[in-house]
């Protein structure tokens, strides 16, 4: 709420601006030291100021996930008298779960016809949980962040909301989802940080399998172990060799490596990989892989991987 702020905003050429303010009396009164109507007459000014320069206004709600929906309801009385046209609801020290945030966005709604905003913090690990379920209650937008960026730990990941709105609820968000993983990358190196090979999606293991039994029922019909298509990712399955691998999974893994495999072969290469996995702790790669089976197979000696 700078008076400046908005000014150079349309000189920027913007169209929206979010005026930002805190709800919750924890923070107005340890964090701004006035009172609630101190606040929202200070607010009423800035909403009018943004208007008369032609932006479109969104109120940041900050900490609503610690107000009371008879606090919501002043702030959303205020926006609709003054021309607001979007309610940001931020869980601003990420407390929420699905169940709270669906029962708070559905209440908020009951009085608030206009664009609503989930902003959600991924304290719990639930800022996705939070953000789909705020769609389910009636939410318009919301706000993410690629991989996840933000305040300790983050917001709603990008890349997450995306494909589950997509998956769950159906809805086509407008982002072109083979370019994620791309985009997810960039920016980890660009913000010095690392995507974890797990990291759902976009992480290098997110469609890698292991298991015989996975890898079986893949082999045979890859929607059997198939929730979210890797292609619209611009993806596909890869098929790793371990501790849990099968037989199938060894005889597909090698023909992908241009080796046709006997019964025996696959039983003598299948010993060899467990025991190198037990030993080293991961997978071997696939330079590895071709190294056993020279060493098995076109060597006088037979050497263990």
């Amino acid at each position: 709420m700078h008076a400046t702020d908005i000014r150079q905003a349309e000189a920027l050429g913007m169209n929206w601006v979010d005026i930002s303010i805190p709800v919750s009396a924890q923070m107005m009164e340890h964090k701004l030291a006035r009172s609630r109507d101190q606040v929202l007459l200070v607010l009423a000014e800035h909403v009018s100021l943004a208007k008369s320069l032609g932006l479109r206004v969104c109120i940041g709600c900050e900490d609503a996930s610690r107000a009371t929906l008879g606090d919501l309801r002043i702030v959303a009385d205020l926006a609709l008298r003054t021309g607001a046209e979007r309610l940001r609801y931020a869980d601003t020290v990420g407390i929420l779960d699905p169940f709270t945030t669906y029962d708070r966005i559905r209440a908020l709604r009951q009085y608030w016809p206009l664009q609503l905003e989930m902003h959600a913090h991924d304290d719990l690990g639930l800022a996705t949980a939070n953000t789909l379920a705020a769609f389910r209650a009636g939410a318009t937008h919301a706000n993410t962040t690629v991989i996840g960026l933000g305040e300790r730990a983050g917001n709603a990941p990008l890349e997450e909301v995306v494909m589950a709105l997509k998956q769950c609820f159906s809805i086509d968000s407008g982002i072109q989802s083979h370019r994620l993983p791309a985009l997810c990358s960039l920016v980890a190196k660009a913000s010095g940080r690392e995507i974890a090979q797990q990291k759902s999606l976009v992480g290098e293991y997110a469609f890698t399998h292991e298991s015989g039994v996975h890898v079986d029922g893949l082999l045979k019909d890859k929607n059997n172990y198939q929730g979210v298509d890797p292609a619209s990712l611009g993806r596909e399955h890869k098929l790793v060799l371990g501790k849990h691998s099968g037989r199938n999974s060894v005889r597909s893994v090698f023909a992908g490596l241009g080796y046709q495999l006997a019964n025996e072969q696959v039983d003598m290469l299948l010993e060899q990989i467990r025991h190198f996995a037990e030993r080293a702790k991961r997978n071997p790669t696939e330079s590895e892989l071709r190294w056993v089976y020279q060493r098995l197979f076109n060597s006088p000696q037979r050497v263990a991987l």
